[in-house]
């Protein structure tokens, strides 16, 4: 299985997970032209994907959505509970074009095991994603996770989650009042800090890969995310910071 974060940041995201039985988009807050830019580079189309998972509603999540949807003949895998959320912003959005995922489900192969989110947003949803053997866990726009949670993503191959804003930066950076507590809420976001503090207790011998994710771009440096984390690991364990413009390279799990 490989894994490559397209973008990561307030202005758009997309991760592909390529492997021999299925190949899989999750989130598409960047354009339909982007990916298949992106996906032609790997010398695939998108006629190879089974489908794109989606996190939850906001707009740098699902921008590329409804070409996606005009464009290609594949599916949304999406919870039942998502779908009255996500139609409010893809007017064109039809049952039709979706396939509901339940908290367990597989799919061509591989399972899906959904971590659901604490997020300002109607049904917000993470992954642990197993197949061939290796499992990622992919979470980002949480606030904290509930431990029911994170018991699942326990030792796991390869983390995607977010590292979005370091504490001091953010209270002492130029946002509004409102939109700082808004990020540090419960249905915010996660820091530097917690998430180092969770990747201390749920990585183990099978992690070799953590990529941090989501990071703000006026709150957070690339330098303080990967040093706060690393601080809380084993140095064997890779960190790989997924940027805005370039994302990551590809990722053997």
């Amino acid at each position: 299985m490989k894994i490559k974060v397209i973008e990561s940041g307030s202005k758009g995201n997309c991760t592909i997970i390529l492997s021999d039985t299925i190949k899989l988009i999750i989130d598409l807050g960047i354009s339909y032209k982007k990916l298949i830019e992106e996906i032609t580079k790997l010398n695939l189309d998108i006629s190879d994907f089974a489908g794109l998972l989606i996190t939850h509603n906001h707009k740098d999540h699902i921008k590329g959505v409804e070409t996606f949807i005009k464009k290609s003949n594949l599916k949304l895998f999406i919870p039942q509970k998502m779908f009255k959320s996500l139609k409010e912003f893809i007017p064109i959005l039809t049952e039709e074009d979706c396939i509901y995922i339940d908290d367990d489900t597989d799919i061509n192969g591989i399972h899906i095991n959904l971590i659901h989110t604490s997020h300002d947003a109607p049904c917000s949803v993470g992954y642990n994603i197993t197949c061939e053997g290796k499992t990622i866990t992919y979470v980002t726009d949480t606030g904290y996770i509930n431990r029911k949670f994170l018991d699942t993503m326990i030792n796991k191959d390869m983390y995607i989650i977010e590292s979005n804003h370091d504490e001091e930066m953010l209270m002492n950076g130029p946002y509004p009042r409102f939109l700082k507590e808004r990020v540090i809420s419960d249905y915010g976001h996660l820091s530097n800090y917690t998430t180092a503090k969770y990747l201390k207790k749920i990585v183990g011998s099978n992690t070799k890969n953590i990529v941090l994710a989501h990071l703000s771009e006026t709150n957070n440096t690339k330098e303080l995310a990967y040093n706060t984390v690393k601080e809380q690991i084993d140095d064997d364990i890779n960190v790989i910071i997924a940027n805005q413009d370039t994302g990551t390279e590809l990722i053997e799990v």
